[in-house]
């Protein structure tokens, strides 16, 4: 039964497999593609450079520490000196 009726990016497993370059080309120029496997969500195939930009790490710790609105405003935080509470293990 074929799902993908070019109207929607619904494909399943047997389909995508028979028509791959169609679902590549199709993750290229109209977005997401979705495999299904018994009708339930399996996999999704995206455009190589949407997926590099969705997954492109966006700096470090160190970078979010210095980009934060209250680096330099005199905040001070002090480390509690409480008796750490007794844990069964």
């Amino acid at each position: 039964m074929s799902i993908s009726d070019g109207h929607t990016n619904l494909w399943t497993v047997a389909e995508a497999k028979a028509k791959l370059s169609r679902v590549i080309e199709d993750a290229q120029t109209r977005g997401p593609q979705t495999i299904t496997r018994r009708g339930r969500r399996a996999a999704v195939v995206v455009d190589a450079e949407e997926w590099e930009r969705r997954t492109q790490r966006a700096g470090t710790l160190a970078d979010f520490f210095r980009a934060s609105p209250l680096r330099g405003s005199g905040l001070n935080i002090r480390r509690s000196r409480d008796r750490l509470r007794p844990i069964d293990l």
